[in-house]
């Protein structure tokens, strides 16, 4: 493993909402995600992409936010804790967003594959107005930068809760860079 990190916080929510609440533990399945959330399961759950087309893959089973994005957004005056973006894991100390793809993420028995950042939505915007123009950056190279997290599929399942640590396994290079998923 090349970095490490920690669990700050996990969250879950059986419907449709925008944040999901604290909570002791989160038990995730493989190819699932997180038990009783609202986005677990083999296919898209998100609710645009099954209004596209109900028959995907959901590579968007378990999605983790830096906690470093979420003291900065505060520190310009957003109230914004953990879980409030509807992540299901809070991370500190590792660099999500710049994280290739195919990384494996390792916290105890749980291996997550990263497959891309999850895009900003429109319902940031009306959870915090003003917040949504932070989630969006620029990269070295001038093409946007989506900040609000990845997104990761389960491939061994277990129980993960905040003080967890984060093993991070990069795979072979070359390195693909993180886009939307």
């Amino acid at each position: 493993m090349t970095a490490s990190g920690s669990v700050v916080g996990v969250h879950g929510a059986p419907g449709h909402n925008f944040s999901k609440p604290a909570a002791m533990f989160i038990d995730i399945v493989a190819g699932l995600g997180v038990a009783g959330d609202a986005h677990s399961g083999k296919t898209v759950k998100h609710r645009s992409r099954v209004a596209a087309d109900p028959t995907q893959p959901n590579l968007r089973q378990v999605h983790l936010i830096a906690s470093e994005l979420l003291d900065e957004v505060r520190g310009q005056g957003f109230d914004v804790s953990p879980g409030a973006l509807g992540e299901n894991i809070t991370t500190r100390g590792i660099d999500l967003i710049g994280l290739p793809r195919g990384t494996i993420l390792v916290i105890g028995d749980v291996r997550l594959s990263v497959t891309g950042l999850r895009n900003p939505c429109s319902q940031i915007e009306k959870f915090r107005p003003g917040l949504l123009k932070l989630m969006v950056g620029k990269r070295e190279d001038g093409t946007p930068l989506l900040r609000t997290g990845i997104m990761t599929i389960v491939l061994d399942g277990g129980s993960v809760r905040a003080g967890d640590g984060i093993g991070v396994q990069l795979p072979a290079e070359p390195h693909v860079r993180l886009e939307r998923v």
